[in-house]
């Protein structure tokens, strides 16, 4: 179960990461080429948090219940600090990942309320920046 949850979970940060990309690139040139705000720009934001939703599912489920390495980290906490790769998977990967999809959900909520398109593409544009960000610098590239 564990390898094939991860497996799901591997595949899906591509997703989040097409999505993000796209919404990103849409964001900027609608922003700076002053454009109307379309329900594709929308799908894409939408593509984004629900993949990340989805991702942050299946990483709660392989943190508590699955992974090896959080369960034998959690057996003994502080040796799982002194170690590098354990602490990333315990500590850093999930709070980065919490607040990619915290500062995502933000950016999509707050483009929502904006009245003028300029606005929401600006919104979306900073957040999801900032959300693809800690994407990248949580993403454990060392096993890809």
């Amino acid at each position: 179960m564990y390898s094939f949850v991860l497996a799901i979970h591997d595949i899906v940060r591509w997703l989040i990461l097409i999505f993000g990309i796209i919404a990103i690139i849409r964001a900027y040139v609608g922003w700076f080429g002053n454009k109307e705000w379309t329900d594709v720009d929308d799908w894409f934001g939408l593509g984004f948090t629900i993949s990340l939703d989805v991702q942050f599912l299946l990483g709660l489920l392989l943190y508590f219940f699955l992974s090896p390495i959080t369960t034998n980290a959690f057996a003994n906490f502080s040796a799982a600090m002194s170690d590098t790769d354990t602490r990333f998977f315990l500590i850093e990967h999930s709070l980065m990942m919490l607040v990619a999809v915290i500062l995502a959900h933000i950016g999509r909520s707050r483009a929502k309320k904006q009245e003028e398109d300029v606005r929401k593409y600006r919104t979306t544009a900073i957040y999801y920046t900032i959300a693809v960000l800690f994407i990248l610098a949580a993403i454990p590239w060392s096993r890809l």
